[in-house]
């Protein structure tokens, strides 16, 4: 499997798109999803595009609740971010962890678990996996082998195509119980289900009772402390129009029709800052510099936003689409959300009521 970055591509999937199946199917590793997780990720279509789409078809979003709640989720994870620190645990302190490094067994993909090896590598090859193996890999990387959350986050984060801080470490942090109120645990008869496997006398292959106080199985016991860095692309000074505003692109907007049709400078701003602290692969900076290629005239430009401000004339008017990573002076423009609900609200439920009420309410958005 591998992900378009033409543009026009991009929206015949979100336009072919069916999820009458994705409540039966979703959670079976072959189900039904979209996999226009990397798209919205990477800004270049939003929540609020998919569901549009949708109701341009004419589907009635009360029967396909579940596909627009997951929707709802990733608006919800970047509206906690835009409110908490999402680096420190969001609910209470990570119960039960006993160090901060990562398995060998992850990185070596040897983890004696033949369908989680298997969604190791495909995260790997082609930087995707889904939504239950990301689960099924954080449980077993915090819940059964007492890992800190964060590490083995950062671990993930580092080659998904569908990168987001927000939903990857909020994820996490529920599955370890550092957002939530209990663990999350899988056992080999259920990740034998949803995968279509059939392995059997694993260290997994035992009742939640006992998995749920289980010793570090020798397996995941061994580990490393994770080393992770970005390449970014070299560039140059770039090429400024003093009269034309500056439109801020970046590695979580690259939405193609943001003020389409405007004269105006369009910079892909790479800052080294931001991939210090946040690092992925090459494959994934690839990836956004791809589909920055659907964004006509874009300069990219890697540096810091103070870097590039000093090319610009004084009182240059700027532009950019909020995220809680911009550190940018300017006009902020606020994201496509699929709805007007914001703040923190400690549970997605307490913020799907409201964001329910508003969807359905006027459901030909």
């Amino acid at each position: 499997m591998t992900f378009t970055t033409d543009y026009q591509k991009i929206i015949n999937l979100l336009e072919a798109y069916d999820p009458s199946r994705y409540t039966a199917s979703r959670n079976y590793i072959d189900g039904t999803v979209s996999r226009l997780s990397p798209y919205i990720s990477r800004g270049v279509i939003s929540t609020r595009d998919v569901m549009k789409s949708l109701v341009i078809k004419g589907v009635d979003l009360r029967r396909i609740e579940k596909f627009i709640q997951e929707l709802a989720w990733r608006d919800y994870w970047q509206r906690v971010w835009q409110v908490k620190d999402v680096n420190l645990d969001i609910k209470h302190p990570q119960p039960h962890f006993l160090h901060t490094d990562i398995p060998n067994a992850i990185t070596d993909t040897n983890t004696g678990i033949e369908a989680l090896d298997k969604g190791i590598n495909e995260l790997n090859n082609i930087g995707y996996i889904h939504n239950h193996m990301r689960m099924y890999l954080a449980m077993l990387i915090c819940n059964i082998g007492k890992s800190h959350w964060m590490t083995p986050a950062r671990w993930m984060y580092y080659d998904l195509l569908d990168a987001d801080w927000a939903s990857n470490a909020l994820s996490w942090q529920w599955v370890a119980g550092a957002n939530s109120n209990k663990l999350y645990i899988a056992n080999q008869e259920n990740i034998n289900k949803y995968t279509h496997s059939d392995q059997t006398k694993t260290y997994l292959d035992t009742s939640y009772e006992e998995l749920m106080g289980i010793n570090v199985p020798k397996e995941l016991k061994e580990i490393s402390t994770l080393s992770l860095t970005t390449s970014l692309p070299k560039t140059g000074l770039v090429t400024i129009n003093p009269d034309q505003p500056v439109l801020i692109y970046n590695f979580y907007n690259l939405d193609p029709k943001w003020h389409q049709g405007l004269d105006a400078n369009r910079i892909l701003l790479l800052e080294p800052s931001v991939f210090e602290k946040y690092p992925v692969s090459d494959r994934s900076i690839q990836f956004t510099l791809d589909l920055a290629d659907n964004i006509p005239n874009i300069q990219i430009f890697t540096g810091e936003f103070n870097d590039l401000k000093r090319m610009l004339k004084p009182n240059q008017e700027i532009r950019f689409k909020e995220h809680p990573l911009n550190q940018y002076e300017g006009i902020e423009e606020p994201r496509d959300w699929m709805t007007s609900v914001s703040g923190y609200f400690p549970s997605f439920f307490s913020f799907w009521k409201k964001a329910k009420r508003e969807l359905f309410g006027k459901a030909n958005v």
